[in-house]
């Protein structure tokens, strides 16, 4: 019985030691990657590309408006490989300016 006990008591120990490592970024801070939602608030963004990137084609019947993303630029070369990261590999995304961004978006 002291075993089980002990047992229990590492077991929650290490759960607990765990579960504080996660660190929260939100958006406007320097290290923020991920989906920009723009509503009627902010001008049009400065984008990477004039036309959307699409890894993978949508189903026929399903229309989705596209994703405004701040990614690094080693993720954007290679987006076939991080899209999955982001739920946008079946979706048209727009690759918005770092500069557009942090001057614009994130102040």
């Amino acid at each position: 019985m002291k075993k089980l006990a002990m047992g229990a008591v590492l077991m929650a120990s290490a759960v607990t030691a765990f579960a504080e490592v996660g660190v929260a970024v939100s958006v406007g801070q320097p290290g923020f990657y991920g989906q920009i939602v723009l509503g009627n608030a902010y001008p049009a963004p400065q984008l990477v590309y004039a036309q959307p990137v699409i890894i993978q084609p949508p189903p026929v019947a399903v229309v989705q408006q596209p994703m405004y993303l701040r990614v690094p630029p080693g993720q954007m070369k290679k987006w076939g490989r991080y899209c999955g990261n982001y739920g946008a590999c079946g979706r048209q995304v727009y690759f918005v300016q770092d500069s557009w961004y942090q001057n614009v978006y994130a102040p």
